[in-house]
C-alpha cells in the first residue's frame, strides 16, 4: 500500500497567514492524482511538505499508514521530479540514473541492471554516455523520470516536470508520463498549472485556491459539475453571464429562457464556449476578434456586458454577426455572492 493522508495540513511562514490551510485530503494507493491551480495556491508547497524538504506548521502526513512529519526527507522512500529536472551536470546519464542506488550502497552489478532496464523503458539506451548538456529538454526530463523509476520508490511526486518543454513535446511526454504510471502500478501526485494535463493525465482533479481545496474529483465531475466559479472559471473554457430570473424566465440580449426550478433573483448562469454553437436558442452577437485555431474558431463577443467567447467548427457562419445558439440544459448556475454552484435538476 502507498496512499497518502493529508489530515488538517497548515503551513504557515509568518505565524499568521497560512500558505496551506487546513487541507484534508487522501490519495488512494497507485492512484495519479492532479494538483492543479493558479501560481501561488500552494500545489508546489504540499509536493515539499510531503517529500519532508519543508516542515509542517501544523497537521499530519501519513504515508503507508505512517505518520511521517519527523521522518527524514531520504527515509519516506519518495522520488520527488523537479521542474528545473535538477540533474548533475558533471555527471553522465548513466551515473545520473544510478545515483540514488549508489548512495544506498546497491551492489554494482544490480546498480548497472536496473540502470539500463529503465534506460531501455525510456530510450535512453543510446544517451547512457553523454552528460546533460549534451541532451535536449525531453530526453533530460526522461534522465529525471529515469532517476526517479530506477529507485522504485512508494510514491512519486511530480512538481510541473513539463513546463519546460515545447507544445508537441508536452504531449509525447505526457503520454509517456501515462504509460510509466500503468506500468509502474506506484502512486503519483502530480502538480501543473495546466488544465489540459490536469484533465488529460489525472485519476482525480485537485482544484486548489489560497492554500485551500476547492473541489477535488474524477476530470469528467470536475469539468461538468463545477462546485464554484473558481472551478467552472479554471478549468475549460467558461463563459459568466449575470441575468435575473423572474417569473420562471430569464433573458440574455433580449432572448427569454425558461429558468429551471429554484433559480430566481439574480444569478450567475454559466456556459461553456464549446456549447454556443448547439443550442435551441438563437442569439446574434456582434464578434470582436475571431480566431482561427486549426480545427475551429474562436468567435469573442459581449453578452449582458460581459466578455464571452464561442468555439465553433471552421464552416460555422460569421460575419459582421454570428448566430449562436444556446440552451439552458448546458447551462449551470452560480450564487452571485458566494460564487457556489446552485443545485437544480436539469431537464435532457
Amino acid at each position: 500500500m502507498s496512499s497518502v493522508i493529508l489530515k488538517n495540513l497548515v503551513k504557515s511562514y509568518d505565524g499568521k497567514n497560512n500558505v496551506i490551510d487546513n487541507i484534508n485530503l487522501e490519495i488512494k494507493d497507485k492512484e495519479f492524482i492532479v494538483l492543479v491551480g493558479s501560481s501561488g495556491c500552494g500545489k508546489s508547497t504540499i509536493l515539499r511538505l510531503i517529500s519532508g524538504l519543508e516542515d509542517i506548521t501544523s497537521g499530519e502526513i501519513l504515508i503507508d499508514g505512517k505518520v511521517v512529519n519527523n521522518v527524514h526527507p531520504k527515509d519516506r522512500d519518495i522520488a520527488f521530479v523537479f521542474q528545473s529536472y535538477a540533474l548533475y551536470p558533471h555527471m553522465s546519464v548513466y551515473e545520473n540514473i544510478a545515483f540514488g542506488l549508489k548512495m544506498r550502497k546497491y551492489p554494482k552489478e544490480e546498480i548497472d541492471r536496473k540502470v539500463r532496464e529503465v534506460a531501455s523503458s525510456l530510450n535512453l539506451d543510446d544517451l547512457l554516455d553523454r552528460k546533460p548538456r549534451q541532451l535536449s529538454g525531453g530526453q533530460r526530463q526522461r534522465v529525471a523520470l529515469g532517476r526517479a523509476i530506477v529507485r522504485n520508490p512508494k510514491v512519486f511526486l511530480m512538481d510541473e516536470p513539463l513546463s519546460n518543454l515545447d507544445a508537441n513535446l508536452r504531449v509525447q511526454m505526457r503520454s509517456e508520463i501515462k504509460r510509466l504510471h500503468n506500468k509502474l502500478q506506484t502512486t503519483f501526485i502530480y502538480v501543473t498549472h495546466d488544465q489540459t494535463e490536469a484533465l488529460t493525465m489525472g485519476d482525480r482533479i485537485v482544484v486548489l485556491d489560497k492554500g485551500k481545496i476547492q473541489q477535488a474529483a474524477t476530470p469528467e465531475e470536475i469539468y461538468n459539475n463545477p462546485k464554484n466559479m473558481f472551478v467552472a472559471g479554471f478549468i475549460g473554457q467558461m463563459n459568466f453571464i449575470d441575468v435575473a430570473a423572474e417569473n420562471g424566465h430569464f433573458n440574455i440580449e433580449g432572448v427569454q429562457f425558461e429558468a429551471p426550478e429554484g433559480i430566481s433573483g439574480l444569478v450567475t448562469a454559466a456556459i461553456r464556449a464549446e456549447k454556443m454553437s448547439c443550442g435551441d436558442k438563437i442569439i446574434s452577437v456582434k464578434p470582436d476578434i475571431v480566431e482561427m485555431t486549426g480545427g475551429e474558431r474562436i468567435i469573442y463577443f459581449n453578452l449582458n456586458g460581459s466578455k464571452c467567447s464561442a468555439r465553433v467548427p471552421l464552416d460555422y457562419p460569421v460575419s459582421n454577426t454570428a448566430e449562436l445558439r444556446i440552451s439552458v440544459k448546458d447551462m449551470h448556475f452560480f450564487n452571485k455572492d458566494t460564487g457556489e454552484v446552485i443545485k437544480y435538476e436539469k431537464k435532457v
